[in-house]
């Protein structure tokens, strides 16, 4: 997701960064920009209308690409996803159940629900049914464009029978990381008394410990930080460390049509799973089985004129 004064601000360098490793790169903002590209969805911007965007969003991309791609993805543009991890997460994931995950929060909706900032991740099923019997239907979502977006679509989605599942990997490690990595990285620089503790779902950690180590978003990354992020990812190596991973895995999707071989031998090599397709205002991704992507490698590009954007207040989002 965007807006039209994150255009250029934010936007073109999610574009640059993560962006490019998408199937599918798609801003949803309320204005065109043929250089992003950028859809103008009908909507007023601001805080208070992220709810109405969101839904108008989907309707997009079940109208245009539901049959195209297996997962949707929702991001902000200071969100920064780890393309490939992504794809490693889902790659054993049926886009046929109705499922969603995310950072999963727990006010207010029985099953939880997924933070907006850190993104969430949709299922086609779960894109389908979301529009045709939430969206769509009176009295199963808030209709209005009033409430918090993440904290709605939580709330629709529980009630048309979508499943907010885990996606902590087996040590317990979050994948989907609501602020920057060093709010997440350093004991004690989040205060005790901070939301941010009583609305994980599942105990939070600080430290090395609080994050996979095929970790997939970090929020609240400014523009700058966007390109440090690609250098410490995709270019820095410590000599004779970690130089190959595993060998080709056998990916087992028994609940899929084809099975496909998993790649992990470098972090630059080719990761041949379900392709993404990504939205960006909040940025929707989507993830596809119908095309085999190849990722290349990350050639960062220079921009001089790279704006330095302040966190917003951390909200619950």
């Amino acid at each position: 997701m965007t807006n039209p004064s994150n255009h250029q601000s934010k936007a073109k360098h999610v574009k640059a960064t993560w962006g490019k490793r998408c199937t599918k790169l798609i801003f949803m903002s309320s204005s065109e920009d043929r250089h992003l590209p950028a859809v103008a969805l009908p909507v007023h911007e601001g805080r208070d209308n992220l709810w109405a965007k969101t839904k108008e969003a989907f309707k997009y991309l079940y109208k245009n690409h539901l049959n195209d791609y297996d997962w949707f993805m929702k991001a902000d543009d200071d969100t920064y996803v780890i393309v490939e991890n992504l794809r490693y997460f889902l790659h054993d994931k049926n886009p046929k159940s109705p499922v969603y995950y995310g950072r999963r929060f727990k006010p207010y909706v029985k099953q939880g629900y997924m933070s907006g900032g850190a993104g969430y991740v949709l299922s086609r099923e779960a894109t389908k049914i979301f529009v045709e019997k939430g969206i769509n239907i009176p009295g199963t979502c808030r209709t209005d464009a009033g409430g918090a977006e993440d904290l709605e679509i939580g709330r629709c989605l529980e009630k048309i029978g979508v499943k907010a599942e885990d996606s902590r990997d087996e040590s317990g490690g979050e994948r989907f990381m609501p602020f920057i990595p060093e709010h997440h990285l350093i004991p004690g620089i989040l205060p005790k008394d901070m939301w941010y503790w009583s609305y994980n779902y599942y105990p939070a950690k600080q430290g090395p410990s609080c994050c996979s180590d095929f970790a997939i978003t970090f929020h609240y990354v400014a523009p700058n930080m966007m390109y440090v992020l690609e250098y410490l990812v995709y270019h820095l190596k410590p000599y004779g460390y970690g130089q190959v991973y595993t060998k080709v895995q056998q990916c087992d999707n028994k609940n899929t049509d084809d099975s496909k071989k998993l790649t992990t031998t470098n972090p630059e090599n080719n990761v041949k799973v379900k392709n993404i397709d990504s939205v960006s205002d909040k940025t929707m991704n989507s993830v596809t089985d119908k095309t085999e992507s190849t990722q290349s490698k990350a050639n960062i590009e220079s921009n001089n004129n790279i704006e330095t954007v302040e966190d917003k207040g951390m909200q619950p989002s």
